[in-house]
């Protein structure tokens, strides 16, 4: 909840100031941040759009409250967010991934919407195009909780107070995949590595 849910929070509601009615693309829906961001999002008012790998998956993000899930092992989700907006795109894209989705996700942004780099869980670091930004007018936004986190404090209680009145409403749910004692740490890392998880890992000592 610390982390996954409190980035997620900072990144909505701070530095994408989320709105009622904004459409939100979270990519990796299924993961830790991923699927904090498509229940806050629902709790913020959003219309939410996740992506993620294989129909597993997909059905998890429309557990957790997705309006429409992707496979992008299956399904290009810059023609299904683009259809299903009317061609207007969105107006926040939550993007832990970043190389080639944050490269495709500047095709499926709104005029002025906000796109969260989050991390880089794909590998590479991508480039943002200044011109690009220009033409469509949209901001490319820095997630950085942990700087945040020591520069505001009082803003971390804040959030998390918030963060504790929507999991007491049911309107967030942590989500866990598998729990392991100490000893099968390798094992959880390797799953975690080949991406055959979703929501959180849980080691016991």
């Amino acid at each position: 909840m610390f982390i996954t849910y409190q980035t997620a929070y900072y990144a909505l509601h701070r530095r994408a100031t989320v709105q009622s009615g904004d459409v939100l693309l979270v990519h990796a829906g299924s993961g830790g941040v991923g699927s904090a961001a498509i229940q806050l999002g629902r709790a913020a008012g959003a219309r939410v759009i996740a992506t993620a790998g294989g129909p597993e998956k997909v059905r998890i993000c429309k557990d957790l409250g997705a309006d429409v899930a992707i496979d992008y092992l299956a399904e290009n989700f810059v023609d299904i967010v683009n259809d299903v907006t009317k061609g207007r795109g969105a107006d926040i894209i939550f993007d832990p991934v970043g190389g080639d989705t944050f490269d495709r996700s500047r095709k499926c942004i709104a005029f002025e919407g906000r796109l969260l780099v989050i991390g880089f869980a794909g590998g590479r670091i991508a480039d943002a195009p200044a011109n690009h930004a220009l033409v469509k007018n949209y901001s490319v936004v820095g997630v950085h909780w942990g700087l945040f986190r020591r520069l505001m404090p009082e803003r971390i209680i804040e959030a998390h107070r918030r963060l504790m009145e929507l999991n007491k409403q049911g309107a967030i749910r942590p989500i866990v995949c598998k729990e392991f004692p100490f000893e099968a740490l390798p094992q959880a890392m390797e799953l975690l590595a080949t991406r055959k998880t979703w929501g959180k890992l849980v080691i016991k000592p």
